[in-house]
């Protein structure tokens, strides 16, 4: 088998506890970077119009441009990542995307910033595979699930974090301070990494492999085309409750704007908790898929008393707080779920494929808007609790599909080692 993108092991450290956190560290900062500037631009479009004299449908082409290239370039990364390694595009990427934003500082029109979106987007596109593959072979099985809910804490902090932070120093120092600041953010970041890469391991390798085995047709197998939609789905769920929440329950029981802005922050704040939850049990149990379940049909139950069951405020609130608790402990197990549903050697592209299933079902959501134009907010919280549905049958399948697919192959790999009679 060919060496390429082989990785030597690290030594082993005298504290691995201390070891995986800082690995931790590492990824989680450039993932809260990752997300961070893909909400960074939105706070200056009332600006950019000004300066530019461009429509606010040209400025939304920014984040969409973004979104489209990291979506669509994931899965040609990850097959780069599995075959080179994950190092050099972490530190390729993070620059390139970092280097990117603060460069829109020197725009001179809207066409440049549309251009340097595109190669944030580019470099975005790296975070998910290598960040994925890097965890797979550095951290200890034991911690796993949290270095999974850490990661993905990361992501949701610095989609949190950029609005205000760019809308303040937008006020305080200038829109393209602003961006020349947090861009070049991304500068230590990298130093960090290339100065921590010796605790930096890849994925573990396969010790054989036949012709053909791991490429694009793995993807379009059963289990991975049903965890992709399992993950679409879940993504337009959770995005619709995010974009319509405030107001679904200002139309259906007049619930003042104010409490429907406390009741989306409650449901966040629940979802965040959620997240190191399901990290902490993904490391206790092996049951990951019967605690998706569970925690995905509660999660429906509330959502349905949200849209069904007029309550006062601090109720209605107090329900989205536990829906978002739910969902977001649902989050970890079902990434320690693919982890184990891929292939040797082939988590970056397994995880570029599926995670792109999250932006694309965000950017289905506005499809659920249209039953508020139609004038039936009585629909908006039944249709989402369907998609958990649909969800969790995708979900469910594809694990099956995937035990199933596993056992085959070792009675394959057992096969060809018995001497041919």
């Amino acid at each position: 088998m060919s060496s390429i993108g082989t990785e030597a092991a690290p030594p082993p450290s005298k504290d691995p506890l201390s070891k995986d956190w800082r690995i931790i560290g590492l990824i989680g900062t450039g993932h809260f970077l990752s997300h961070f500037y893909m909400l960074c631009l939105a706070p200056l479009f009332p600006l950019w119009r000004e300066e530019f004299g461009v429509s606010y449908t040209a400025l939304g082409l920014s984040i969409a441009a973004m979104g489209v290239v990291t979506a669509v370039l994931q899965t040609p990364v990850g097959f780069l990542v599995d075959r080179h390694g994950a190092r050099r595009f972490l530190v390729g990427g993070t620059l390139l995307m970092a280097l990117s934003i603060s460069a829109m500082a020197f725009a001179p029109n809207y066409q440049t910033i549309l251009l340097l979106a595109v190669l944030s987007g580019i470099g975005n596109s790296v975070i998910h595979p290598a960040d994925y593959a890097i965890l797979a072979g550095s951290i200890n099985k034991s911690r796993m699930g949290r270095a999974f809910a850490m990661h993905t804490l990361t992501g949701n902090l610095g989609f949190a974090a950029a609005p205000p932070a760019i809308a303040a120093l937008a006020l305080l120092i200038g829109w393209r301070e602003a961006l020349l600041l947090v861009g070049l953010l991304g500068v230590p970041v990298v130093g960090a990494i290339l100065w921590q890469s010796r605790i930096l391991a890849d994925q573990p390798k396969p010790r054989e492999s036949r012709p053909g085995e791991g490429g694009v047709a793995m993807l379009m197998t059963r289990p991975m085309l049903l965890f992709f939609t399992f993950f679409l789905l879940s993504a337009m769920a959770g995005s619709a409750i995010q974009a319509f929440a405030i107001p679904v329950m200002n139309k259906l029981w007049g619930l003042p704007l104010a409490l429907g802005s406390v009741l989306l922050t409650g449901y966040f704040s629940g979802n965040i908790l959620g997240v190191l939850v399901g990290g902490w049990f993904a490391d206790r149990s092996k049951r990951h898929g019967v605690f998706v379940v569970v925690l995905t049909l509660l999660a429906m139950a509330l959502i349905l008393v949200l849209g069904m069951v007029p309550l006062p405020g601090f109720g209605a609130i107090g329900v989205a707080a536990l829906a978002g608790l739910a969902l977001g402990a649902s989050r970890t197990p079902r990434d320690v779920m693919v982890k184990d549903a891929a292939p040797p050697g082939q988590i970056g592209k397994v995880f570029g494929f599926i995670s792109s299933g999250l932006p694309l079902g965000g950017a289905l959501t506005p499809a659920v808007g249209m039953l508020l134009d139609a004038g039936r907010p009585e629909w908006v919280m039944p249709l989402v609790a369907c998609l958990l549905g649909l969800s969790l049958l995708c979900m469910g399948t594809a694990a099956g599909a995937s035990r199933a697919a596993q056992a085959q192959a070792a009675r394959a790999a057992v096969a060809r080692t018995q001497p041919a009679e």
